[in-house]
């Protein structure tokens, strides 16, 4: 049997002019489940042939272990920060090499369409240096300033739901999905500071990760079964 291969490493190469067609977010949460991550990944893969996007990694079982760090050692805000984001590097990599013909990119620069760019955020981030310090900042805020920096108009955040529910329990005891919402009332979603990291003229919208057909829904089509943040 021949060795796995490698998720490719790109070299700096400059883009200038368009920019992506969307920023996804894939949440850390997802890699519980690894048959569907996989599948969410072959997915988007596809995607990147016609489309131009970038993936933003969640930290998942990586960013726990530094939550844990944190607690043990009462860790600084600044070492929880980029251990945190060097987290997100780690799940970055993973996802890269469970989508065929991906590329894990480091830069703006680097970023090519016809392929799925599966972003290690950390030596962007700390050059730029742009959010505070905080565990009110995850990878949702950074999804969506690299969405800003990126002027791409829409940002996708996969995760283990499927949107934004209801406070209220409809009459069945169920809570309804809110088709959409403002970004301003997405508290137990998003992280606290998402909705001043997310530029006015982004798009966002919230899908559940397990469903891959609704993720290319909205890739094809603008809409899908999720929650739209407005």
């Amino acid at each position: 049997m021949s060795p796995r291969r490698a998720p490719r490493i790109v070299t700096p190469r400059a883009r200038r002019g368009r920019a992506p067609d969307w920023v996804i977010k894939v949440g850390g949460s997802l890699g519980a489940h690894p048959a569907q991550l996989r599948r969410l990944l072959a997915s988007l893969a596809r995607a990147a042939r016609r489309q131009w996007l970038v993936v933003v990694p969640g930290g998942g079982g990586f960013a726990d272990e530094v939550r844990r760090a944190d607690r043990r050692f009462k860790l600084g805000d600044s070492a929880a920060h980029w251990m945190a984001i060097l987290a997100m590097d780690q799940y970055g990599y993973l996802l890269a090499d469970l989508a065929p013909g991906a590329a894990v990119v480091r830069s703006r620069r680097e970023l090519s369409p016809g392929r799925l760019n599966v972003l290690a955020p950390s030596a962007w981030l700390r050059r730029a240096d742009p959010l505070p310090h905080s565990w009110n900042v995850t990878s949702d805020s950074i999804a969506a300033w690299i969405a800003c920096a990126l002027r791409a108009r829409r940002l996708m955040l996969v995760k283990d739901v499927d949107g934004f529910l209801a406070r209220r329990r409809a009459s069945g005891g169920r809570r309804a999905l809110e088709r959409r919402v403002s970004r301003t009332k997405l508290s137990g979603v998003v992280d606290p500071h998402f909705a001043r990291a997310l530029g006015p003229g982004t798009a966002c919208w919230i899908v559940r990760g397990s469903r891959p057909t609704r993720i290319a829904q909205l890739l094809q089509t603008g809409r899908t079964h999720g929650t739209e943040v407005v």
